[in-house]
């Protein structure tokens, strides 16, 4: 199987990515994301269940997108698509020239470590490890050299207001604390896709709207795609592009 792919646009790909290049070209931007009759469904017993029934989506290099809906529309679903933790049961996705629908799964974990940065509701940073060491887990897992990962831990949790909480386990760090050790650990292999999904969701309105902040600042500071999965139209409204998933699809 060809872990590459020609990338969309060129005269392999599908109808549905030439198509979707076409809608690019005329905004003068690059994708970074070409998502292409995408349907996701999965089997509970004897039910059949559609989560996602042909999205098309086209997210742009550098760009920041919200992507909004109620719960159990599909944001989660799409942005684990997106990030290569799930595969879709039918369409495409291409992530720049590379086809992620068509990679193994030692190269999605692969593509995970170094390309996408993750941020979700629930934190999932390891209650038996420091701030410091949560940071610095998925530049290890990328066998970068542990002083200079320990070094970039250690800029970013300054950057996000942890200098002085580098030693704290989990429990010993609020709600807020702690997924700013997230944001700072989702950017230590400096990906180009940052995905945060209900990143606010267990936060209270201003440690949210903090956390918004911190995103967006942190995206313009280093050029990174920033696509936040949100059912809340005031933290939606801080993204210059909404996208409403309405029943697992786009409108």
């Amino acid at each position: 199987m060809n872990d590459q792919g020609n990338g969309p646009g060129l005269e392999t790909a599908s109808s549905h990515t030439k198509k979707a290049m076409t809608e690019i070209s005329t905004v003068g931007t690059d994708p970074l994301l070409v998502v292409r009759g995408v349907r996701k469904f999965y089997r509970l017993g004897k039910r059949h269940v559609e989560v996602l029934r042909g999205v098309d989506l086209t997210i742009a290099k550098g760009e920041f997108m919200a992507l909004r809906g109620a719960s159990g529309a599909g944001k989660s679903t799409l942005l684990h698509l997106l990030g290569g933790l799930d595969a879709p049961n039918e369409g495409e996705i291409w992530f720049g020239r590379q086809k992620l629908t068509n990679l193994s799964g030692q190269k999605l974990a692969q593509f995970r470590n170094l390309k996408v940065g993750l941020v979700f509701q629930s934190y999932h940073i390891l209650p038996e490890l420091d701030a410091l060491e949560n940071v610095c887990l998925p530049a290890r897992i990328a066998r970068i050299n542990p002083s200079k990962a320990e070094a970039r831990a250690r800029e970013l949790l300054h950057r996000v207001g942890l200098g002085e909480r580098m030693d704290h386990k989990p429990y010993e760090l609020s709600g807020g604390e702690q997924q700013r050790v997230a944001v700072a650990r989702s950017l230590i292999n400096e990906p180009e896709l940052l995905l945060a999904d209900e990143p606010t969701g267990n936060l209270d309105s201003h440690t949210g709207q903090e956390i918004i902040e911190l995103l967006c600042s942190l995206r313009s500071e280093r050029g990174t795609t920033l696509v936040i999965a949100t059912h809340d139209a005031k933290i939606a409204a801080c993204a210059p592009r909404v996208v409403e998933l309405v029943d697992g699809q786009v409108r």
